[in-house]
Formats: structure tokens, C-alpha cells, sequence
């Protein structure tokens, strides 16, 4: 069994971390392979964009890094504190602790701000948020990261994303490289997408 721990800053985006916790989960439930989830943050109640709430399962202090075979991390909205989390050495720690096991990373939107916070994108392939006259990609580009114009950017280990437009994306193509194809056309089907690859 795969095990991913979602990490959720204050001010994360709903919809990209549900866009996470709900692909994975279908697949618990219904995958090929089973899949756990595990949500953490830095604490115990954690406000979200547009004045929702979360509680996670864990605290990110009482995680054991090692139980885990990926991370995935939703972007989330300046004005809501999501980088007074992303960016702390706490956060940013976990990363480099994936990034150094060579784990895989998923992050949607500006979820990469934090992977080129960590200094885990140095030279490498990545996108972020592609609006506000690219305000986001420039400060991706500044951490050192070689900004590519597509919605979806794999390098290797680490995934990142344009926008939420992307989550459900992401999501699946975590689960795909984590299990299998005809797992993630299995759950595609049960959730109600259209596969790319099934006939009409």
C-alpha cells in the first residue's frame, strides 16, 4: 500500500487539496491498489481560503517521514497566510526530506513557491501560477527554477501546476505514477470522468 501525506499550510486552497484527498480516496476505496492519505499542518485547526476550516489528521511534528511514499501540496492565497506556513523552515524541511529520498512530490499552483523555497527546484523544470501578469512565475524563476508555459510540468520526481484549473490533473497523475494506469482509469470511470484512453 502507497501512503501520501497531503501538506496543508494555513490559507491553503480547498479545491486543490480536495481535488487530492478525493481521487486518492476513490482509489482507497475502489483502486486496484489501495492507497492511505494522511493530512497534516502546522496546526491544529487551520483556516482555509474564503474563511473555511480544516482539521488535519496529524501535526506535521508528529509525522514520521519515513512511513510515506509521497507528499502532495495544494497551493493556497497570499492574503489568507499560506506562505507564513509553506515558507517556514518546518514546511520547507519536508521537502527536502521527500526531495532527498527521491520520493515523489506533487504540488498544484503555488504549492511550487514552497518547493523553490526549499531550493529543491534549482535548474530544474517548473511551473507555478500563470496569472497577475505572471507575478508567481517570476518569483518561482528568481528561486532558481527554469519556468516552463505548460499546465502541467514532471521533472523526474516532482510534479507542479499552473492553477486549480489543473488539481484534478495532478491528482491523477500522482496516482498513476504511484499505482498504475488501468488504476487510474478504473477510478476515472467510477468517479465519472471521461478516460482519454476508453473508446466511445
Amino acid at each position: 500500500m502507497k501512503k501520501i501525506l497531503i501538506l496543508l499550510s494555513n490559507g491553503f486552497e480547498v479545491l486543490e487539496a480536495a481535488a487530492f484527498i478525493d481521487i486518492l480516496g476513490w482509489a482507497n476505496v475502489f483502486g486496484n491498489e489501495p492507497v492511505e492519505i494522511v493530512t497534516a499542518g502546522a496546526h491544529r485547526i487551520l483556516n482555509c481560503t474564503f474563511g473555511f476550516q480544516a482539521i488535519p489528521d496529524a501535526q506535521i511534528t508528529d509525522v514520521n517521514l519515513d512511513d510515506f511514499d509521497a507528499l502532495a501540496i495544494p497551493g493556497g492565497f497570499e492574503k489568507a497566510g499560506f506562505y507564513e506556513d509553506g515558507f517556514s523552515e518546518e514546511f520547507l524541511n519536508v521537502i527536502r526530506d521527500f526531495n532527498k529520498k527521491k520520493k515523489m512530490i506533487a504540488s498544484i499552483c503555488v504549492g511550487a513557491l514552497l518547493l523553490g523555497k526549499s531550493g529543491i527546484l534549482k535548474d530544474r523544470p517548473a511551473t507555478t501560477y500563470h496569472l497577475l501578469e505572471g507575478k508567481r512565475r517570476k518569483q518561482l524563476a528568481e528561486m532558481g527554477a527554469n519556468i516552463k508555459d505548460k499546465p502541467v510540468v514532471k521533472d523526474r520526481n516532482i510534479i507542479t501546476s499552473t492553477s486549480p484549473a489543473t488539481a484534478i490533473e495532478v491528482a491523477f497523475t500522482l496516482l498513476e505514477i504511484l499505482t498504475t494506469k488501468e488504476n487510474v482509469e478504473k477510478i476515472q470511470e467510477m468517479m465519472g470522468f471521461e478516460s482519454k484512453n476508453r473508446k466511445p
